[in-house]
């Protein structure tokens, strides 16, 4: 761990980071070595937490655990995940459990640890604010230091040569629902919340899991498997035509490359809109382990011959929902293919509606001037995750997981968050502390690079003859 310099009150810094989840944590782990760096990251939660709310037991991170926040571009670094057990003694379990795929719990607990040991980071810090200084040349960044309750205790003003963001994806919740979330009485509530309100949700007469991906399928397992025989009362439905299994070939993954990233960013825009809309597969279906577990759960329940009270509904979307009598929902349904309409009534609601990209207008309301934007009004964004800004602006913004319109469905994925945080310091360096290997995929994504050799004009004639006889 490097023992940063005492920053100097009125000094610039070199970069803020603003949010501390998974991938400014993994900016944060790469940068703490850099000597001659100067870098703080503010985050207004007390701590750090993953997605607390589904840490379902058994649940597991889709990525290998090599996919931590250092490993793919410094595995020497002291942040592994494998030096986390090494750390916690617990190595040697590891090693003999053999799994590839780590529970999340496992996976929060590793970046919490990470977490509570680099220097650079404040939380019960809350970002107000980011300018641009043009007579400073420099940003301005507003915060509120936050009390334990989280109530404001001071403000503050940092300038910086450069910004990262990371503010992460915030918890989506349909038009037609959302005035029952906002209601407490109604028990509806985001997956997001789930294990917070386990307890009620398992006590309800009737529950219904609103989207089938994965999140979904975790929902849904966990209170198939927590409810009577018989009396399982659950529906699950979603706006996907099937209950589609993830893709997982070994070829498919090479969409998560630093190579098909380069290859997507380097599209004409509509074409990356449509692209990110027909790979849904890649990343919003079910792992194959998650839906062999929910059939062995329901297969197990018709043993004595009869069928378990479940209802699993692919196809459907929800067009208005309303409460009943103050303790029942009646959502009002569609079927997508079928045309047909529909009612259910039902005691409790989890959403699955899975999470958006937080929007930076409130955030970057100051840098509106200088910001470029496409032709649907988002930030442009270049191959090297900055903003692209004025050329007045000589610092730069860089962004993490709000770049999925320019570099496709890797933008969120773990297993790339090493890899951008590294292209990140390297361009802010001006450097290269983190060596980045030329091509990653044994896949070529276009015909503008990386071809294989095309034959000699030697050899070309004498392949003609046989061309020609066939």
């Amino acid at each position: 761990m490097n023992t940063p310099a005492p920053h100097t009150p009125d000094a610039p810094r070199d970069l803020v980071g603003i949010g501390i989840g998974p991938f400014n944590l993994s900016l944060a782990a790469l940068a703490d070595p850099l000597t001659g760096l100067d870098a703080v990251f503010y985050d207004q939660r007390p701590g750090f937490r993953w997605h607390p709310g589904l840490l379902i037991d058994g649940a597991r991170v889709q990525v290998p655990f090599l996919a931590d926040l250092v490993t793919l571009v410094d595995p020497a670094s002291p942040w592994t995940f494998l030096n986390h057990l090494r750390a916690r003694e617990r190595l040697f379990p590891f090693y003999f459990a053999e799994r590839f795929h780590i529970e999340r719990a496992e996976y929060d607990a590793y970046c919490r640890w990470v977490a509570e040991n680099l220097p650079a980071l404040r939380f019960h810090h809350q970002v107000d604010a980011v300018r641009w200084n043009p007579e400073r040349d420099l940003f301005e960044v507003d915060y509120t230091q936050l009390d334990a309750g989280g109530e404001a205790e001071a403000l503050g003003r940092t300038h910086t040569r450069n910004v990262v963001l990371g503010i992460g994806t915030e918890p989506h919740v349909p038009d037609p629902l959302r005035p029952l979330v906002e209601d407490p009485a109604v028990p509806v509530v985001h997956a997001a919340d789930y294990l917070r309100h386990r307890d009620t949700l398992l006590a309800a007469g009737h529950v219904t899991v609103i989207g089938t991906g994965q999140s979904g399928a975790e929902v849904f397992l966990d209170l198939l498997r927590h409810r009577p025989a018989g009396r399982e009362r659950l529906h699950w439905l979603g706006r996907t035509g099937a209950l589609a299994p993830m893709e997982y070939s070994k070829l498919g993954l090479e969409h998560f490359t630093p190579d098909y990233t380069r290859y997507f960013h380097g599209l004409a825009e509509p074409v990356r809109d449509r692209l990110v809309a027909a790979q849904w597969q890649l990343h919003k279906g079910i792992d194959a382990d998650t839906t062999a577990a929910i059939h062995d759960e329901l297969y197990r329940r018709s043993l004595d011959g009869g069928w378990p009270d479940t209802t699993l509904t692919p196809g459907v979307h929800v067009r208005t929902a309303g409460r009943i009598a103050a303790t029942q929902v009646e959502l009002h349904l569609e079927h997508e293919q079928q045309k047909t309409r529909s009612r259910l009534t039902t005691d409790a609601v989890v959403l699955a509606t899975g999470h958006r990209e937080r929007p930076l207008g409130r955030l970057l309301a100051g840098l509106d001037p200088y910001m470029r934007r496409d032709s649907s009004e988002r930030p442009r964004v270049d191959d090297r995750h900055r903003l692209v800004l004025d050329p007045s602006v000589t610092g730069s913004v860089y962004v993490q997981n709000a770049e999925t319109h320019t570099h496709g469905v890797g933008t969120p994925d773990l297993g790339l968050a090493a890899w951008r945080s590294a292209t990140i310091l390297n361009d802010l360096t001006g450097r290269e502390p983190y060596p980045l290997p030329a091509r990653t995929a044994f896949t070529t994504f276009g015909l503008d690079g990386g071809l294989p050799q095309i034959p000699s004009a030697r050899h070309h004639r004498a392949l003609t003859p046989l061309v020609d006889g066939i």
